[in-house]
């Protein structure tokens, strides 16, 4: 169609500019659909979420869906696929064999989906190393207990230094993992009890008196433990406090007044950091298990610049006055974490040498009767 305009305007003969108009139209023929299909946006998004619809994961990805859709390049259609079983491996299995290459398949993961990875559960297909990050929301949480053991933080630490104390959990590889490995870290003899269904189980047994101590996440405790904390039923001890994009851990902005757990060891060891297996452990849980609590994922071959189409269109919704105000409800005082910030996170927390792992198994074993 453009041949005349070319003819018109070339100092060729009309032979040879007709031969090379041709065969410019050919190759953009073969070659635009190609390079369109991999840079332009699609028009629909399959998300893959694998959790139930209404679960903390799901809630998460419907509220993210329409941010994406209406920051994106022609507004594209997110449409939520809840894969649940497994504790979300079974989604993230099925995800990893059967996911588009285009950039038009996306997954939701949480903790549950990186702690198995991380510790070598056979029913894991997947590899987060074949998966490239969009956005990282973080979250926090509290540890806190019964004012029986103290009047103020410090009388409560005291107190549990020297006797056991009960801690109601799910799971000795599940969410508290973290928080097990930093009251160990600290010298607390925890009997931890397991099998609750939720760590709102946890906090009831608590409020009942069958708990010492109690461990949640920022949006349960902010909703639930507070109200007990300033009825003076619950003293809080540490958070577990946030990676910032350095890499370093600082207070929790939701949760600034409380020391983080790392404060707290230093107060109690001559102001030195712990180190060893048993930190390399704690970090790198707490990293992919709070500070990428639920990723945004992308198959890693899938366009590149489609992949900054993202995470751009993230950058802006996520700046955006509106989404901060929006998002209060949902993330709390957490801002999302975005592109290579998430990719650096992500590499250094899921990178768990052997060693790392068989001196986890010991404990879990020894500590808590727990087998991986």
């Amino acid at each position: 169609m453009h041949i005349p305009a070319v003819i018109a305007q070339s100092k060729f003969s009309r032979g040879a500019t007709l031969a090379i108009a041709m065969s410019t139209v050919a190759i953009s023929a073969i070659v635009s659909p190609q390079a369109q299909a991999s840079t332009d946006v699609p028009a629909q998004i399959k998300w893959t979420i694998p959790f139930g619809v209404g679960g903390g994961t799901d809630v998460w990805a419907r509220f993210f869906a329409p941010w994406f859709s209406n920051s994106l390049p022609d507004n594209p259609t997110v449409v939520i696929d809840n894969v649940p079983g497994g504790g979300s491996i079974n989604g993230a299995n099925i995800f990893s064999i059967r996911a588009s290459h285009k950039g038009d398949n996306w997954i939701g993961t949480s903790a549950s989906t990186q702690y198995p990875a991380m510790l070598g559960d056979p029913r894991v297909r997947y590899d987060y190393a074949d998966w490239t990050p969009i956005l990282a929301t973080p979250t926090g949480g509290v540890v806190y207990a019964q004012p029986r053991l103290g009047e103020s933080a410090d009388e409560v630490m005291a107190s549990i230094l020297t006797s056991p104390v009960k801690l109601a959990a799910q799971s000795p590889t599940g969410v508290e993992l973290p928080v097990l490995l930093a009251l160990d870290l600290l010298g607390v003899d925890v009997d931890a009890v397991f099998g609750m269904r939720s760590r709102g189980e946890g906090r009831l047994a608590f409020e009942r008196g069958e708990a010492d101590i109690d461990f949640q996440t920022t949006s349960a405790y902010l909703s639930s433990v507070q109200p007990l904390v300033d009825d003076g039923k619950a003293i809080p001890l540490f958070s577990l406090g946030i990676l910032d994009d350095q890499g370093d851990i600082v207070r929790d902005p939701a949760f600034p007044e409380l020391p983080t757990f790392l404060e707290v060891y230093a107060s109690l060891n001559d102001n030195q950091m712990p180190t060893g297996e048993a930190y390399t452990a704690y970090r790198k849980f707490f990293a992919s298990g709070y500070t990428l609590q639920k990723l945004v994922m992308v198959p890693k071959d899938a366009p590149q610049k489609l992949i900054d189409t993202y995470r751009e269109a993230a950058r802006e919704f996520v700046a955006s006055d509106a989404f901060k105000q929006e998002s209060q409800a949902q993330l709390g005082p957490y801002e999302p974490v975005i592109g290579e910030v998430v990719q650096r996170h992500l590499d250094e927390s899921m990178d768990l040498k052997d060693s790392t792992r068989e001196w986890l198994a010991n404990w879990l074993k020894t500590e808590h009767d727990a087998s991986i």
